[in-house]
């Protein structure tokens, strides 16, 4: 169990650096591509800031779940036929869909639960990035 609890901490440790990097480097290229400087955005690209952000997210957390997958691929190769069907498995655990088609053995199940902890974590992130945009693109509609 203790073996599970850190390769699961490792894999959290490693997607919240990955996301946390990525939120900001793009949050910045935003800032510097369509920012005002009151820190609202540009009316015009308004639209073009929410949407590339929710792209962006997107990104990285399919980053994030073929990551796991590849923790899977790795530390469980009996459990999963292919790198694919481990991604699919990833997919449905990170997103906390769990379909259960496709299950891990108890001795590994543990390590299935942190990765959903994990992506509730990451999808709230992106939640707050989403907010944060949204509340800028709000004040600059107010003032014009």
């Amino acid at each position: 169990m203790l073996i599970l609890v850190l390769i699961g901490a490792l894999m959290i440790a490693v997607t919240v650096v990955l996301h946390a990097v990525g939120t900001t480097a793009w949050v910045r290229h935003l800032v510097r591509r369509h920012g005002r400087s009151d820190g609202s955005w540009r009316p015009a690209a308004i639209y073009w800031v929410m949407i590339s952000t929710a792209l962006v997210m997107l990104l990285l957390h399919i980053a994030e779940v073929v990551l796991w997958a590849t923790a899977y691929w790795t530390f469980v190769p009996d459990e999963l036929e292919s790198f694919e069907e481990a991604t699919y498995f990833s997919f449905v655990t990170f997103t906390s869909l769990g379909y259960g088609d496709i299950t891990l053995s108890s001795k590994w199940r543990l390590l299935s639960g942190i990765e959903a902890l994990n992506g509730i974590l990451l999808a709230g992130f992106s939640t707050a990035l989403l907010f944060g945009v949204l509340a800028r693109a709000w004040d600059t509609k107010k003032e014009g």
